[in-house]
């Protein structure tokens, strides 16, 4: 046996083996030889994480931006606490429960019109599994089977499975190191005009393009909309998405809108496609992605929504069904978590909290902009980013912001937060203060990142 199986590290009181996790426990995006240390949280409530020694962070993550409620809400907790004593798990195939008919209706209810049907998967990067298998069994039942590629923009991120990393951006993204192991696609240059800007239509010419020389062969565009999360927390104007509905229908493509990080009101609109409006109607996907705060961060579950259209391509196929099925599709315990989350937002209450945190990080981030070391710093919703001039050192800043009470996890250049909805305005002044302090203490000298004492 395993020496370190009962083993249990007890310094500081703590009771979390940290030996046994540095030699044995990945984490995301670490390495096994020089692992970033980990801290041990034992509970968290609301807005504040506590830590194994005692200390208290306020989060300014949302736990990779799922916790939008924060942590422990009765709400969700007592429909996850009286599911489970019903139905935990069940499979999928040839079974239905309520809780998962519910979940779809709300889904329906509160996206696009034409969005009508709805799969349930477990993760976001499964969700954009399923929308792109969707997209070309399609094209299948609709006799065009030579629609395989995908079409996207580059400085995107939809996820770490293997055809999520093919339309991840192809040149700085974290995928690049798998080369011809991942399915080639196409793609074309990141929208450049800001959110807020004025809108130059010439940027859609490089799509235009593509698609005029390529279209025959292209089954979906698939693209984040308004923000592009871990590709860069950029801000793009909401005339792109436009622009772009109107080329895939021109073109006869489909358009899938990964809204996984983006949905349920992070952006201010309840969904970021809202933002890109036409004659007064929102965009519409043919395809759908969501994820992370469908739950509200408390267990994982993700959904992908397609048009009656879209469904029926695939019935006709000549498969005949849609070839996916997750074990644990449609988890009742996740999907009684999600409709709990949902009724929350449902109050109406996320509005003005989401309104709320927008201007008051636009306040006090502004200041940000005059330090030497910082190259723009943006606010969008409940997402404030400083965007420094170098990548910054991940682990250092790391424990300075723990130091600092707050937990807020830079990468690449960026020091950014997505907050839960419900942080009070004290607590956010501690995050947007850390985030000053940190910023001011680096200083950069060409490629490298050096940092000064903030006392």
């Amino acid at each position: 046996m395993n020496n370190y199986i009962n083993s249990t590290i007890t310094a500081n009181n703590s009771s979390i083996d940290f030996e046994f996790d540095k030699q044995h426990i990945w984490h995301p995006y670490t390495s096994m030889s020089h692992a970033l240390p980990a801290f041990g949280v034992i509970s968290a409530k609301e807005c504040e994480l506590t830590l194994d020694d005692g200390r208290q962070l306020v989060d300014g993550t949302s736990s990779w931006w799922a916790c939008v409620h924060g942590y422990s809400h009765p709400t969700i907790v007592n429909a996850m606490q009286e599911q489970l004593h019903k139905l935990s798990h069940v499979m999928f195939g040839g079974i239905t429960h309520q809780p998962a008919i519910e979940l779809s209706k709300k889904l329906v209810n509160m996206t696009s019109d034409n969005l009508t049907k709805v799969f349930l998967a477990d993760s976001g990067s499964i969700a954009v599994e399923v929308a792109l298998k969707m997209s070309l069994q399609y094209w299948q039942g609709r006799n065009q089977p030579q629609k395989q590629r995908i079409l996207t923009v580059k400085c995107g991120y939809h996820g770490d499975t293997f055809a999520a990393m093919s339309v991840c951006d192809p040149e700085g993204g974290m995928h690049t190191m798998f080369g011809d192991s991942v399915t080639q696609h196409e793609f074309v240059s990141a929208p450049q005009t800001q959110f807020g800007q004025p809108f130059d239509n010439s940027e859609l010419d490089e799509m235009r393009a593509k698609l005029s020389s390529q279209g025959n062969e292209i089954a979906a565009v698939i693209l984040e909309p308004v923000l592009q999360g871990a590709g860069g927390m950029r801000f793009y104007h909401p005339q792109y998405l436009v622009g772009l509905r109107q080329l895939c229908d021109e073109f006869n493509v489909l358009l899938i809108l990964d809204e996984i990080a983006t949905g349920f009101g992070r952006t201010g609109k309840l969904f970021a496609y809202e933002h890109a409006t036409h004659d007064g109607k929102a965009v519409e996907a043919d395809i759908l992605c969501l994820g992370k705060a469908l739950t509200g961060g408390y267990i994982s579950l993700a959904a992908t929504i397609c048009s009656d259209e879209v469904a029926q391509g695939i019935s006709d196929s000549p498969a005949g069904v849609f070839m996916h099925g997750p074990t644990f599709m449609g988890n009742p315990l996740a999907c009684s978590a999600a409709c709990a989350s949902l009724d929350l937002l449902s109050r109406n209450e996320w509005q003005a909290q989401v309104s709320n945190i927008e201007r008051q990080l636009q306040s006090e981030l502004a200041e940000a902009i005059e330090y030497p070391q910082v190259k723009d710093v943006r606010v969008l919703g409940a997402i404030g980013v400083i965007e420094m001039n170098s990548s910054v050192n991940t682990a250092e800043l790391q424990q300075q912001f723990v130091d600092l009470g707050v937990w807020i996890r830079p990468f690449s250049n960026l020091i950014y937060i997505m907050p839960p909805y419900v942080i009070s305005a004290e607590q956010l002044t501690k995050l947007t203060s850390a985030m000053k302090i940190v910023a001011k203490s680096i200083l950069t000298c060409g490629d490298q990142a050096e940092f000064i004492s903030h006392g």
